[in-house]
């Protein structure tokens, strides 16, 4: 995709990682609207870094928990720029245990109403604009937490309510693909632990003992935990250079999925 004269909305873009596709897509000449609805503290600090950008951007509060306000929302996008080309679905509710403890009902029902329900309203209302210029990206961001769910050295920091919202969201991007096709590419990205989203600079993060840290990274290939700008070029890529590429789930966890078991060395054999 030609990113020029394009503008896209994402979502969760206050600070971490939508923050950090925000800004990139800026900086490409993209305009962009970012959404947010908590951590009013960030908002300065993320408008005096998009104004920087020197590209048009509009910034809009929204509760994505509410399903009337979404439609309303689009709607700003497209009475400010004409046109939406990018939609990066990343919202998310994720109740750490360590943080959390046993679940109430109130938990989850956010994180089912943030992680998986505002994703499907919003590309409703996207849709049409989307395919309207005829060459259309929406990208999800989920997380491995559908594939691992409470297990492992992840069970301190995955519930099985955010888990089961994740893995509903594969089905949303196989779905929607369909939906799109051909003016619109639909894909996701599964993230793993980042530095911002269930990793280092979380809340989560600073209420784990040293070997659960430390057993987290062992059980990724990497032997680390991924970056913004590891998210950041992963949606680039989507954007701008897999024109033939919808439907897809890529994996961006370092290796934890498949685990930090080693392979063996070929044995001699009895023949």
């Amino acid at each position: 995709m030609d990113l020029t004269g394009k503008v896209a909305l994402v979502l969760g873009a206050i600070k971490g990682i939508g923050k950090g596709i925000g800004l990139a897509l800026a900086n490409r000449g993209v305009k962009v609207a970012l959404n947010y609805f908590d951590w009013e503290a960030e908002l300065e600090g993320l408008k005096k870094d998009v104004a920087a950008t020197g590209q048009d951007h509009l910034i809009v509060r929204t509760d994505l928990r509410k399903v009337d306000e979404i439609s309303n929302l689009v709607d700003q996008v497209i009475d400010r720029f004409g046109r939406l080309d990018i939609l990066v679905n990343n919202i998310e509710r994720g109740g750490w245990p360590v943080v959390h403890g046993p679940y109430v009902a109130e938990q989850w029902d956010l994180e089912m109403e943030t992680t998986l329900r505002a994703k499907r309203w919003l590309f409703e209302a996207a849709l049409p604009h989307l395919k309207a210029g005829g060459d259309g990206v929406a990208i999800n961001l989920s997380s491995i937490a559908a594939l691992v769910g409470r297990s492992g050295p992840a069970g301190m920091v995955f519930n099985e309510g955010y888990a089961a919202a994740n893995r509903g969201i594969a089905l949303l991007t196989e779905t929607w693909a369909r939906m799109g096709a051909p003016e619109v590419r639909v894909n996701e990205i599964m993230l793993g632990f980042v530095d911002t989203r269930h990793g280092p600079n979380t809340r989560g993060w600073g209420l784990l003992s040293e070997d659960q840290k430390q057993s987290l990274l062992d059980h990724a290939l990497l032997g680390r935990t991924g970056t913004i700008e590891d998210v950041v070029r992963t949606v680039l890529f989507i954007i701008q250079d897999a024109p033939f590429m919808t439907g897809s789930v890529v994996r961006l966890d370092g290796g934890y999925v498949l685990g930090g078991d080693k392979v063996p060395a070929m044995p001699e054999g009895v023949v």
